[in-house]
């Protein structure tokens, strides 16, 4: 059964926020840089507790890259903090050249990614950042679902050396993952066992692949469900385990079909089992105002969408 012990809904930036500080506690080489949005970013907390670790960079995103990627040959271990556009596409060459080319131990986090960034519209929703990240040499990109999930993984990833893109939104979402879940890099989340369809998910449409899972269980329709919260490094391993069970694959992500999670499980299965996909995603386009939900809905990235997907697969 999809059974879970909610804990009260929250956004998925404040699980960084919360991570953040737990990792300054843990090792005194942690250091935060934003681009003048501490408060969204909710770096607060960090700022306080360690404000000699703290630098406040301003409206500067490709200099605190730089700045970043300066702070590690001295053994820092350097967060930095923006929107996820800012984070890549405003920044892409100073990330590519100065910390993933010389592998620089920077962990790039970004907030505000995706369509449920809402009524900031197309110029701030950026629905490419995984691809762009993930096609970066050495780069690990990270996806977590909900508060819990990402604070543990803000708290891994600072254990880990090298490059680290940390993708994360402003919404509250439902918040399933235990407090003491435990996370690791690279190694996907079997959340449920099924043999009629594989339902892979990322970020925020897991909990829609949840709740669409819980309707077709109901309908006598098992689903073998998988969070990959690991872009990069994939856990090739869990999909193509799942997919040879079910022989049907349906990939959802708040993100562009192209480059993303889907692109890279096609990629995998194409080499290992060829089986069919379907692609729950944005289809390359970019976005539009609206609410959250108003766009999850249009665009086709929510539980509905998800359980008529499985259902025109069966």
């Amino acid at each position: 059964m999809l059974e879970f012990e909610l804990s009260p809904s929250n956004d998925t930036r404040s699980g960084f926020g919360a991570g953040l500080l737990e990792a300054g506690k843990k090792n005194n080489e942690v250091v935060a840089l934003c681009a003048d949005l501490t408060g969204s970013l909710k770096m607060d907390a960090f700022q306080k507790a360690f404000p000699e670790r703290f630098f406040q960079m301003g409206i500067a995103e490709a200099n605190m890259m730089g700045v970043a990627a300066g702070l590690t040959i001295g053994g820092k271990i350097p967060f930095t903090g923006t929107f996820a556009n800012f984070s890549t596409g405003r920044v892409y060459d100073q990330i590519r050249q100065s910390i993933a080319y010389s592998h620089k131990n920077v962990k790039i986090c970004a907030s505000h990614a995706g369509l449920t960034l809402g009524e900031d519209g197309a110029t701030h929703q950026i629905l490419e950042d995984i691809g762009m990240m993930s096609m970066l040499p050495g780069m690990t990109v990270i996806n977590p679902c909900d508060y819990n999930q990402t604070k543990a993984a803000t708290m891994a990833i600072a254990e880990m050396e090298g490059p680290v893109y940390l993708r994360f939104g402003r919404p509250k979402v439902t918040n399933f993952t235990a407090p003491d879940h435990q996370f690791e890099i690279g190694k996907a989340w079997h959340i449920h066992a099924g043999s009629h369809v594989s339902i892979i998910a990322t970020g925020h449409l897991v909990w829609p692949a949840v709740e669409a899972a819980r309707q077709l269980e109901a309908e006598g329709i098992t689903v073998d469900l998988i969070n990959i919260h690991t872009i990069k490094p994939l856990d090739e391993a869990a999909i193509v385990a799942s997919a040879k069970k079910t022989g049907k694959v349906i990939t959802c992500e708040e993100h562009n079909i192209i480059g993303g999670l889907g692109s890279r499980v096609a990629q995998t299965l194409a080499q290992h089992h060829p089986c069919p996909i379907h692609f729950i995603g944005v289809n390359d386009s970019f976005g539009e105002s609206g609410t959250p939900d108003q766009l999850m809905t249009k665009y086709g990235l929510d539980a509905k969408s998800i359980y008529q997907a499985a259902k025109n697969m069966m």
